[in-house]
């Protein structure tokens, strides 16, 4: 990450987390986006990571809620035109269900659920700001499975007038969390968005945080550089001793194989006894 708190749009997850923290905002935002009301919301707790068993893919969300009904809401900020975003979607639902059930309990432990995906792209590009999933019969449409998920996907790149005014600045305010976009918005979500925001980039307890969540990011991926190259190491080590094996047995001597590949010829022969049975006799 090479901006700093303050350069941070909404559109980036740390600073969408944080914000949604405060469940009155959170509150607002799910209830414009869904169009309902909802008496409170209670925070799970922050960026809550999802991660049943060893062998699976976790999962960290960004903003993971639950109101008076217990009905659970799931929000992700995604940037970069994910090919995977369906089945993204897929095992996000599927996470969120294993962890809200235990083992012999019933199925109607199962609370209603959504999973709202905020996109800085347009997925399948029809030019619409919000689209939205359920299960349903491909017989007969009017037939719902009535399994009470649902999945909804905003983008910020739609182009027609199929929200609400303060939904479509809210999502203009998303790319663009500016003084100016703020005073172009006539709605009070973007303004209500635009305050935590502030707080949230004077806050210094959260600058040190995003400091060290950048070092640890920073340590990671050069665990995963370290990796990698010795991978690439014992792959090139591997493809040399697959080649010194292929000339021996097309009868080039040891010497000569060396001379060939510009090898030592004490390796040379070591691979050699150690994987031929005809050198060891």
């Amino acid at each position: 990450m090479n901006k700093t708190l303050k350069e941070l749009n909404l559109e980036d997850d740390f600073l969408f987390a944080k914000v949604m923290s405060d469940k009155h905002v959170c509150k607002e935002l799910l209830e414009k986006i869904l169009e309902v009301e909802i008496e409170k919301v209670e925070m799970v707790e922050e960026q809550k990571t999802i991660d049943l068993l060893l062998e699976s893919k976790g999962i960290r969300l960004d903003v993971y809620v639950k109101d008076e009904n217990n009905t659970v809401y799931n929000v992700e900020m995604q940037r970069g035109k994910h090919r995977s975003l369906p089945k993204r979607l897929r095992y996000y639902q599927g996470s969120i269900d294993l962890d809200l059930i235990n083992k012999g309990e019933d199925y109607t432990k199962l609370t209603k659920s959504y999973i709202i995906f905020i996109c800085t792209f347009d997925y399948f590009n029809a030019g619409r700001h919000k689209y939205t999933f359920e299960n349903i019969c491909l017989e007969d449409s009017s037939i719902i499975l009535a399994d009470e998920t649902q999945k909804i996907i905003l983008s910020t790149k739609g182009i027609m007038n199929d929200l609400s005014e303060e939904l479509l600045e809210f999502l203009e305010y998303v790319e663009n969390s500016t003084e100016d976009t703020v005073k172009h918005s006539k709605g009070s979500l973007v303004r209500r968005l635009h305050k935590k925001v502030q707080e949230v980039k004077n806050d210094i307890s959260v600058e040190v945080h995003l400091l060290k969540k950048c070092e640890a990011q920073l340590r990671s991926y050069m665990t995963l550089l370290e990796r990698d190259r010795e991978k690439i190491e014992e792959g090139r080590k591997e493809a040399i001793k697959e080649l010194i094996l292929k000339q021996y047995n097309k009868g080039l001597s040891i010497e000569y194989i060396a001379e060939l590949n510009e090898i030592d010829i004490e390796y040379v022969r070591n691979v050699i006894t150690k994987n031929t049975p005809r050198a060891n006799n």
